[in-house]
């Protein structure tokens, strides 16, 4: 991600002038720069592939007391009641609060900001790519604080995550170690399980498959490429001997994924790769702190019996690692980000006026003003492989 502001005569002429010796003329140019810059950013946050993004943009004016009628986002249970995950605070700890559909929901909102600063001299010399980096800093510590405030509500959601009939919605993979055809099959299954009407039977409009996107680890897509040239059967023949042989994909399954490397779907599934999920990666060691590593054994009886013996939870984890599926289909995981009420936008940069003369420098502050919710945990399901 880069923010590059071309080198245009107008661009080189607003950035000499936010290093003028006039004071006004200087402030009024950092302040033009800020606003055209301001609504870019916003863009570049709201496009970037990260777990952040998982939710759907809610936009409120930020002088509003925004609400949201629980009744027309939730599908309405036999107790008139729902459970939603949120945040007070960014990176805070999720709460699951309870609430009657009846009523409007207020939800918590909380600032993310940034604040960055240069040598007046690059802005003498024209230096626009020293006041490209400053705005890409900016973008890239707002993602940073995101990227955490998300992982921790979906992982918490999901690891306290619990149907009254299908049960968690978490399973351990067929076999330890690997991930398997069988494994996304069964996990679709579940999906439909825990996807009920409000009456527990079957939905008047089931769309897909309950998973729209994994988000994965680069082990767990070295696994989806491995299905070009591995067996993927979990269950035997009933032979013996010679005539028990491992049974590979069929020939266009293999060939799909041989010929995409980069895996961007499969199986009709989009495939999202990030370096935080894996054994000993942060996303994989907060869900395993808030779920408490709490799972059925694997389903190969090698690893159940293996499973049996290690009554150590922390140890039993430490090989192990987290496949998230969402559903993106519902409008269920929410960001609700405020907007300006002059411009519109829904990040503010504006100058940073606590620089004196004497310091030489040029500041900006950046902010945005977002607050997150889960509205029907159902949208999230997971295998530990």
């Amino acid at each position: 991600m880069e923010i590059k502001i071309e080198r245009t005569p107008e661009q080189v002429e607003l950035v000499k002038a936010m290093a003028s010796k006039n004071r006004e003329v200087a402030y009024e140019a950092q302040a033009a720069l800020g606003d055209f810059i301001g609504p870019v950013l916003a863009e570049v946050v709201n496009q970037a592939p990260t777990v952040s993004n998982l939710f759907s943009s809610l936009q409120f004016d930020s002088e509003d007391n925004a609400s949201i009628p629980l009744d027309l986002y939730h599908d309405i249970d036999d107790e008139d009641y729902v459970q939603i995950w949120t945040q007070n605070s960014p990176g805070g700890l999720p709460t699951n609060h309870v609430a009657p559909v009846q009523q409007e929901m207020k939800f918590t909102t909380y600032r993310l900001d940034s604040a960055v600063s240069f040598d007046k001299r690059f802005a003498q010399r024209s230096r626009l790519d020293v006041v490209s980096k400053t705005f890409t800093r900016i973008a890239q510590e707002i993602l940073l604080k995101q990227e955490k405030t998300a992982a921790t509500m979906i992982l918490t959601a999901l690891g306290n995550a619990e149907h009254d009939k299908a049960g968690k919605h978490v399973f351990r993979s067929h076999t330890k170690g690997r991930f398997l055809l069988a494994d996304l099959n069964k996990l679709f299954t579940l999906a439909k399980r825990i996807n009920t009407s409000w009456t527990g039977g079957t939905p008047a409009d089931r769309r897909g498959r309950g998973v729209t996107d994994l988000i994965v680890s680069p082990e767990i897509v070295e696994e989806i490429r491995g299905i070009a040239y591995n067996p993927i059967n979990t269950k035997g023949t009933g032979a013996d001997g010679a005539t028990k042989n491992d049974i590979a994909g069929t020939d266009a399954l293999r060939d799909s994924v041989f010929n995409s490397a980069g895996i961007p779907e499969f199986y009709g599934v989009s495939i999202m790769e990030i370096n935080e999920m894996g054994v000993g990666q942060k996303w994989n060691n907060l869900f395993g702190t808030v779920s408490d590593h709490d799972f059925a054994a694997h389903t190969s009886a090698a690893d159940q019996a293996d499973h049996k013996f290690l009554e150590d939870k922390a140890a039993q984890a430490i090989e192990e690692e987290l496949v998230l599926g969402v559903d993106l289909s519902r409008e269920s995981m929410i960001r609700a980000v405020a907007t300006d009420s002059e411009t519109g936008s829904e990040f503010d940069l504006v100058v940073d006026d606590q620089w004196v003369s004497r310091s030489q420098k040029i500041g900006y502050y950046g902010s945005l003003e977002e607050g997150r919710m889960i509205l029907d945990d159902r949208v999230l399901t997971g295998i530990i492989v």
